[in-house]
This record gives C-alpha cells, structure tokens and sequence, in this order.
C-alpha cells in the first residue's frame, strides 16, 4: 500500500501528529523527526520510527517519491490501510 507522509525534520520529538488532506484532495500522515533533512538523515529517521511504530521490518518499506520534498509517498510492502486508521 502507498501512504503519503508530510514529514517535518529537526523536531524536539519524534510523534505522529495525525492526519491532514492537501489541495489536491489526498490524505497524509503528518509526522515529526528529530533528524535534519542532510543527506537523507531525515528520511532514514522517519522509515525507522513508521517500522518501530507499525511493528515492521524496515525492509517492508520504500521511499518512492519526495526524497528531499516535505510531502513523501512511501510503499509499505503487505500492510491494510484500516492499520494505518488507529495512526
């Protein structure tokens, strides 16, 4: 399944701040990292905190789209959207 993320880096704390919908009419997942957005640290940040909180192995997960953007699409190999609703 795709989940679009809105990522916000160098935070005070690493939280899931719900969901939220852009112009274009698509769900994200609003989420904070303590990483900074240099060379990809932020990226790898957030893949690790969605395994750790999602229970998966890192490997289930893709960046598709937004490598340096604020808005990402991720690929998470073999998870149900109605996981992702308790977020």
């Amino acid at each position: 399944m795709r989940l679009f993320v809105r990522l916000t880096p160098k935070s005070s704390v690493e939280r899931i701040d719900g969901w939220d919908m852009d112009d274009k009419g698509r769900r994200f997942l609003k989420i904070r990292v303590r990483a900074a957005p240099i060379e990809g640290r932020a990226n790898v940040a957030l893949i690790a905190f969605l395994a750790k909180t999602l229970k998966l192995p890192k490997s289930r997960f893709t960046l598709v789209t937004g490598d340096t953007a604020r808005l990402k699409q991720i690929e998470i190999e073999g998870l149900e959207e109605a996981v992702l609703e308790g977020l």
